[in-house]
């Protein structure tokens, strides 16, 4: 049973540039798929996403980043009130995007802009309660459906950034499994430090401009993510 109450009130909001900050994340977790004709079992990922108490559309838990916490402790803060989710977050974010208010309750400032960052985030516990359960159900998706889904360009363009990450991870994980299985002899140990560090490099520079529109970014998605979540 959670007994963490859900923070109310702006008193502690930061703001910069007249927009209110906003931190969130994606959840994610990986489940075992169906089995190839070889009998081997690929893993899919899906995506966590929460229904709003005033509209349709389901959304990522998100919400204001205040002056007491880094922008990574608001995203795990608001996953755990919003969707009642732990998990690990992924330390670098996925991007910075700025968008207006939907809401005039609820508007990010007085033009209704917000500028949010957005995380992955493996979970690794589900709460049976969570302090805004009355106001937000939660629902496991794959990647197809949270395209689909998602009302807003700005959550697309998270959602692609965030399978390229994917991607890459799983990429470089299957390459330092290779290196560990062909037993390389490495002369000492500063040359195996250089190594490790290479297999586990993360490209963190993404340009978010000039990004296609919703309508085209699963056209645009690459053979390799197509592969590696099942479109």
């Amino acid at each position: 049973m959670s007994c963490v109450a859900a923070r109310t009130g702006r008193q502690r909001q930061r703001y910069e540039d007249n927009m209110r900050l906003v931190s969130g994340c994606i959840p994610y977790r990986w489940k075992k798929g169906k089995a190839d004709q070889m009998g081997d079992t690929e893993e899919i990922i899906e995506v966590l996403m929460i229904s709003s108490p005033k509209r349709d559309d389901l959304l990522f838990p998100k919400g204001g980043w205040e002056d007491d916490e880094t922008v990574t402790e608001a995203a795990c803060r608001e996953a755990l009130e919003e969707a009642g989710v732990k998990g690990i977050i992924r330390e670098i974010p996925l991007g910075r995007w700025e968008f207006r208010s939907k809401s005039s309750n609820d508007s990010c400032s007085q033009e209704g802009w917000c500028r949010g960052y957005m995380f992955a985030l493996e979970v690794t516990e589900e709460l049976e309660t969570w302090p805004e359960q009355k106001d937000h159900n939660r629902q496991w998706v794959n990647i197809k459906e949270a395209f689909r889904l998602s009302r807003y360009d700005w959550m697309c363009k998270a959602l692609e950034v965030f399978l390229r990450v994917m991607a890459e991870d799983r990429t470089l994980k299957n390459e330092e499994n290779n290196v560990e299985s062909a037993s390389i002899s490495v002369p000492d140990g500063s040359e195996n430090q250089n190594m490790s560090s290479k297999y586990y490099k993360r490209t963190s520079t993404t340009k978010h401009h000039g990004m296609p529109s919703r309508t085209n970014i699963l056209a645009h998605a690459s053979q390799e993510i197509a592969m590696y979540f099942g479109y």
